[in-house]
């Protein structure tokens, strides 16, 4: 397995940031759509006779359109039964228009060249707010070899779908709003509270939780007004330290500045010692790495100094006695449980 490592610097002291960077504001969000539907026109790679549900649309198609077919008689290849999902944007109104992605439910061996029927794309209590429909685009086909090509189930269709329902939000005559942070702590809270009070010289924001910011708007701006002069400003912000590990591909993402406390750690025959000292002792056989870190090749050790070594160096040098990317995420997870990382350990 290739492996990859990434080092992202996070600066451990306190970072300025905007507040729209941050959090989000409550009510103000995506609604997610679903629609069931026919694509049609393909060239014989549609759903075969043993879709039965694809064989029952049809004949359900051709009933509204007054024309009485049995699903039994209908042998077509060139319709596919397909799953319809979208995202409608906050403030969507009647007439816009975005895009749908187009996924195959049946046999089909591929969508290209296909239309979508028209589509009405429901939320989850069950009303239609848009429609949907026009040419698939399945792009990016990839050849696997002379003659052979890929036949791909999903595709879009660009523009495809139309608002037709409103989902009313209604910011201008309201007074209050609130914030949520994107991720929940104490001190980001109170942050954003300090930021917007001393903007605006007096109280009109109040942390209410680790994750909820309370804003009352001044009377003499509007909301709009107030929470774009809000989301614009810049606040002291303490992101969160974390590791980020993918097992399949062996990619692990870690800030430079993660500290590891003391621990004596056995892996296989690579053994960790982190240790409180003032220089890093050089046992025989041994090299440096850095002031701070020093390889035992004999014995495969890593000895480390207290207060200078970080997840990124131990990685570096573990790298070094030929460990695997398994074997360095089983001992990041070890020294976790361990409570050697304090950091957040984040497996995807």
């Amino acid at each position: 397995m290739k492996f990859i490592l990434l080092f992202i610097l996070f600066i451990s002291t306190l970072n300025a940031t905007k507040i729209s960077d941050v959090s989000s504001i409550v009510g103000v969000r995506e609604n997610q759509l679903i629609g069931y539907s026919l694509v049609v026109g393909l060239k014989k790679t549609g759903d075969g006779t043993t879709s039965k549900f694809t064989l029952q649309s049809i004949s359900n198609m051709l009933k509204a359109m007054n024309i009485d077919m049995r699903p039994i008689d209908i042998k077509s290849k060139n319709v596919a039964a397909v799953v319809i999902t979208a995202t409608m944007k906050p403030f969507a109104r009647q007439g816009d228009k975005f895009d749908v992605t187009v996924s195959s439910i049946g046999d089909a061996k591929s969508l290209e060249g296909g239309t979508l029927l028209m589509t009405p794309l429901k939320g989850v209590d069950g009303k239609i707010y848009a429609l949907a429909q026009g040419a698939v685009s399945i792009g990016g086909l990839n050849s696997k070899g002379a003659g052979s090509e890929s036949h791909p189930t999903a595709g879009i269709v660009f523009n495809g779908g139309i608002i037709e329902r409103e989902i009313n939000i209604d910011l201008f005559h309201q007074k209050y709003a609130t914030l949520s942070l994107k991720e929940s702590g104490f001190e980001n809270a109170v942050n954003v509270q300090k930021a917007i009070n001393n903007y605006y010289h007096t109280q009109v924001a109040v942390a209410m939780d680790s994750r909820s910011i309370k804003l009352k708007c001044p009377k003499n701006r509007s909301m709009v007004e107030f929470l774009a002069e809000v989301q614009n400003l810049d606040m002291n912000y303490q992101p969160k330290d974390e590791i980020v590990i993918n097992e399949r591909t062996g990619t692990i993402v870690a800030g430079v500045d993660i500290e590891l406390r003391p621990v004596v750690l056995t892996h296989g025959d690579i053994t960790i010692k982190i240790v409180e000292q003032k220089k890093v002792s050089k046992p025989a056989g041994s090299m440096s790495v850095d002031k701070n870190l020093v390889i035992g090749l004999n014995e495969n050790e890593v000895y480390t100094k207290k207060g200078t070594t970080t997840v990124a160096n131990l990685v570096r040098s573990l790298q070094k006695l030929g460990a695997s990317p398994k074997d360095i995420i089983s001992i990041l997870e070890a020294m976790k449980s361990a409570g050697s990382i304090s950091a957040e350990l984040k497996v995807i």
